[in-house]
């Protein structure tokens, strides 16, 4: 039953990949886009979900594409949408991640 389980479980995770190309509303710097990735990493615990799913995706966030799927799969987490913007715990908690987490904007303008 646990090999079915797992079977099911690794056909629900899809292949993480990046996110496509995004652009800011307002050209922002590599400061600011650090800001705000720290501002939600600081806040996105308290919105719910178990803390160590937050911290894998998190290091997955800052991770090469392989390196953020053996994360989520050690994890436990199960991917829905391919560039990590929605995940899920085991238990079904909802797990969402703003592109600027993700990746950086076409539009980052350097730091003056």
């Amino acid at each position: 039953r646990a090999r079915k389980d797992a079977l099911k479980f690794k056909e629900a995770t899809k292949k993480v990949r990046k996110p496509k190309p995004w652009k800011h509303p307002q050209p922002i710097t590599i400061a600011q886009l650090r800001q705000m990735r720290d501002e939600f990493w600081d806040t996105a615990p308290h919105y719910g979900g178990r803390k160590e799913i937050w911290d894998a995706l998190r290091a997955a966030s800052e991770a090469d594409v392989a390196l953020a799927q053996a994360i989520v799969e050690s994890a436990g987490v199960i991917v829905s949408n391919a560039d990590l913007t929605l995940c899920y715990d085991e238990r079904g908690a909802k797990y969402e991640l703003p592109k600027y987490v993700l990746s950086a904007p076409t539009n980052l303008v350097q730091d003056s």
